[in-house]
């Protein structure tokens, strides 16, 4: 939940977390007491979600016993443990010490880190009406628990001593790491205030968890109630796979008969680069980009502007001019500047790009004697019919050697050469799970046998799981308190086949395949001792899997892994020479509108939001940069979840250009090397330095450990095509 005082560990015995050295008997009488109090509350809870996790490879959720009855009182019962422990803490007579205060905090909270991890498939995965309404609930509440832990002042004042202490006289690296982590994190909620001002900390923080709740639901809902069905004559353009696929989610919504072109990026995507159908394409293009912004009750621009003023009052008390200042000082960018300064290097080159791009597929409109002007609806029709005549290269072809099953072998295997790791699916009802879809594979070091956790791959679209794809923990990795195995997951939502059918995605969609897979390898290389440890940089977490994203085109992936779905037969050469030569190409418009989107988080939150209107804001703001009338930014503002759905990616959208300049840069050093993208030394070095680490060492300086140098911007305007600046500066 993105509460670095929520972390997992093994239930231990608070008397001796809470070292009582040099106390008075009356005060070890006390704490011993308090302490004991904390214990009783602990022993059994009689709810499954709060449950210690039982059965094979470490305890695993028991995802078989969820019930949305005991979500709630889970969650409260959760937090009421964890503040019990919080308190132990921080009255703890005892001199604090990193033992008895950093580590006692590292271990609290198990028990509600283990229903979060519920509440985080019901929230992500298996959204329901009436799991909303608990939501809505729960999110003030939460925002409060939260603000009672950062504004604990006895809690602070015994990690500042820590933290002061381990100025003078420094601890293990490690610890060193975790203590400034933690310290650093507190002073930036707030922990430092005076009071009133801290009473209002907390109260803006509540406000804004319910805020970004009903954000969230609102794109979802706009999600789910926006289908467009088609008719048998509406087909015109479609591939084989999408009708039947379409055929079925109609059947699934009670439309036998019918074609439904869902609200979601891979159905809109897909039916946007075949469907001839122009009127059709510009009505499910609008469905999509209006998520959010259709004047009704699931309309989130008031939401935005809310939010916008709120966390801009909210770091004014902590002292800084705007929210963007306060977000990126502990980011690798450091500050806004840096951030925009890397955005507007590659912004005019994008633009540039798009211009060909445009005038390339108006001609073969014209050509066509369709007498349109290219529209945003008609952007991927026509790149595609570009993507034909210039390259000879046609998606649908593609796809027909990108089937889901090889893509998810092609994973295991580059993880097994990068990583040594082995995948084996688990026994099946061996280990439990939320949805029939949803399968589990063990992971292990191919040369030792040693378990290192399990996979969870949930890989289709369905009501009430959230659009897009993404990776999570159910458990990380650490060491301090016994070793703990990682449980990761990765989700998708691919279009689920008709019975019998392959399911065969774009290239786009199998490489953030490999994208999403490089985060659950970053989790399964952990190599740390705390779970605080754990937490990612935002401008660099997304680096580790963009980098990934490289092993789809090696040659070894391509000739083991993509076969033809019916024949078996390997992808010829001369079609992966036509996806190479291709690479470049479109990429005006994926350069910009991702780019479009990360300036208008920036500029949102480097503005004064007093009486902001962000649907006016939005279109001022691109029409002054000169955004092109026929792309729209990936994200519109009143879906754009990363950034007003929660605080994890606000200011921070950037990060994927900020990552992808290290990416480009550091699969150049694979380029180089005399094996290639399999070269044995430069993965091991990829591994020690880049991966296994996670938060325990500067990023910049894992970085520069990994290549010997800082990253140069010169490897990303190659890998786009862009001209590579006359004078090139380093990250």
């Amino acid at each position: 939940m993105g509460n670095q005082f929520i972390a997992a560990g093994k239930k231990t015995s608070l008397l001796v977390m809470l070292a009582l050295v040099g106390c008075t008997s009356a005060q070890t009488q006390e704490a011993s007491q308090k302490t004991q109090a904390v214990m009783e509350q602990k022993k059994d809870t009689g709810n499954p979600l709060l449950a210690e996790w039982t059965g094979p490879y470490g305890g695993v959720p028991a995802f078989n016993k969820m019930k949305l009855a005991d979500l709630k009182p889970a969650i409260e019962k959760g937090m009421a443990l964890q503040l019990a422990e919080i308190e132990a803490i921080a009255n703890n007579p005892a001199p604090p010490t990193f033992e008895n205060t950093i580590e006692a905090m590292e271990r609290a909270g198990e028990e509600l880190n283990r229903a979060f991890t519920y509440y985080g498939i019901w929230s992500s995965n298996m959204s329901s009406p009436e799991f909303r309404q608990i939501q809505a609930e729960l999110a003030p509440k939460i925002s409060e628990f939260s603000s009672k832990i950062s504004q604990n002042e006895k809690l602070f004042q015994r990690i500042k001593t820590v933290y002061e202490n381990a100025q003078e006289n420094p601890l293990p690296a490690d610890q060193q790491r975790v203590v400034e982590l933690v310290y650093e994190g507190l002073a930036m909620e707030g922990a430092d205030l005076d009071q009133a001002s801290k009473e209002r900390y907390a109260a803006i923080n509540k406000e804004l968890s319910s805020l970004y709740t009903n954000f969230s639901n609102n794109v979802l809902a706009d999600e789910e109630n926006y289908v467009v069905y088609l008719t048998k004559d509406q087909l015109s353009g479609l591939p084989e796979s999408f009708i039947k696929a379409a055929a079925k989610a109609a059947a699934d919504r009670g439309q036998e008969g019918k074609y439904a072109v869902t609200n979601t990026r891979s159905s809109m995507d897909q039916f946007l680069t075949y469907s001839d159908e122009r009127a059709l394409r510009e009505k499910v293009w609008n469905n999509y980009y209006s998520r959010g912004d259709n004047g009704d009750q699931y309309d989130n621009n008031k939401n935005i502007a809310n939010i916008l003023k709120l966390r801009d009052e909210r770091v004014a008390l902590l002292g800084h001019d705007n929210f963007a200042e306060w977000r990126l000082q502990n980011r690798m960018a450091k500050t806004p500047e840096r951030a925009m300064e890397l955005m507007n290097a590659v912004w005019p080159a994008a633009l540039a790009r798009v211009k060909e791009e445009v005038a390339d597929m108006q001609a073969v409109a014209d050509a066509e004697g369709a007498k349109i002007t290219i529209a945003p609806w008609d952007y991927r029709y026509y790149a595609e019919k570009v993507r034909k005549q210039k390259y000879d290269l046609e998606s649908d072809e593609v796809k027909q050697y990108l089937q889901l099953d090889n893509l998810t072998q092609a994973l295991f295997f580059t993880a097994g050469e990068l990583f040594n790791y082995d995948f084996k699916p688990v026994p099946e009802g061996s280990v439990p799970v939320f949805h029939e879809d949803v399968k589990v594979w063990e992971v292990t070091d191919k040369t030792t046998g040693e378990h290192i956790g399990l996979w969870y791959l949930d890989p289709f679209a369905r009501p009430g799981k959230r659009s897009g794809a993404w990776a999570t923990t159910y458990r990380s990795h650490t060491t301090f308190d016994g070793k703990e195995t990682v449980l990761a997951s990765n989700n998708s939502n691919f279009v689920k086949p008709a019975p019998g059918e392959p399911v065969l995605i774009s290239w786009d969609d199998a490489t953030t395949f490999f994208h999403e897979f490089g985060h659950a390898l970053h989790f399964f290389a952990s190599n740390v001792k705390y779970p605080t440890l754990n937490s990612g940089v935002r401008d660099y977490t997304e680096f580790q899997s963009q980098l990934l994203e490289r092993w789809l085109s090696t040659d070894k992936v391509i000739n083991q892994f993509l076969k033809h779905h019916e024949t078996g037969e390997v992808i010829p050469a001369s079609l992966v020479a036509k996806i190479k030569n291709a690479s470049t190409f479109n990429q005006g418009f994926g350069t910009t509108e991702y780019l479009a989107s990360a300036l208008m988080d920036m500029k949102y939150h480097t503005v004064d939001p007093e009486g902001i209107d962000p649907d006016k804001f939005e279109r001022e703001t691109l029409a002054a940069l000169n955004m092109p009338s026929e792309i729209v930014m990936r994200h519109r503002s009143p879906h754009f979840s990363h950034v007003f759905s929660g605080e994890g990616y606000a200011t921070g959208y950037y990060g994927y250009l900020w990552a992808d300049v290290l990416t480009s840069d550091a699969a150049e050093a694979f380029e180089e090397a005399p094996g290639g993208f399999y070269d044995k030394e430069v993965a091991a070095r990829l591994v020690k330095y880049l991966f296994a680490p996670r938060n325990s060492m500067d990023p910049a300086e894992a970085y520069r450990k990994f290549r010997g140098r800082d990253a140069k911007i010169d490897a990303l305007m190659r890998d786009r095509g862009f001209p590579v600046p006359t004078q090139t500066s380093k990250k």
